[in-house]
């Protein structure tokens, strides 16, 4: 038996592509300045999850090491083991490393930056700090 997932062409099941449940729970982490219970976390996505659903996820997330964890009463409270910045930076890179062609992958990656986001990025590769272009 193959169960099927929405990110395959042609379903209809309605469930989430694999990946998405874990960046919705970390999004949700991310968004709380404070360790976040299963239940919290559940709470804060959208949707009528199941309790059991966020908890493993968040388990996942733990095994991984993305996640560190604080007992809380009978369970325990999550966070996010790095802030999200450099959890989307080290994603970039990962992607980056595992393509074959790193200058057209790089190339298309500038080229659909915003104005801003290019006047950034020149800003930060020429070592300066002000705030100007």
């Amino acid at each position: 038996m193959h169960d099927r997932t929405s990110d395959e062409p042609g379903s209809t099941s309605g469930r989430r592509a694999r990946g998405e449940l874990e960046s919705g729970v970390l999004a949700a982490l991310y968004d709380s300045d404070e360790p976040q219970t299963a239940r919290q976390v559940r709470d804060r996505l959208p949707g009528d999850l199941a309790y059991t659903t966020v908890l493993t996820i968040l388990s996942r997330l733990y095994d991984k090491g993305m996640l560190v964890r604080h007992h809380a009463g009978r369970g325990y409270a999550y966070a996010p083991a790095r802030d999200e910045a450099t959890h989307t930076a080290e994603r970039m890179r990962s992607l980056l490393e595992h393509g074959t062609d790193r200058e057209a992958v790089l190339t298309r990656f500038v080229s659909e930056l915003s104005e801003q986001d290019e006047q950034l990025l020149q800003r930060l590769l020429s070592g300066r700090t002000d705030e100007g272009p």
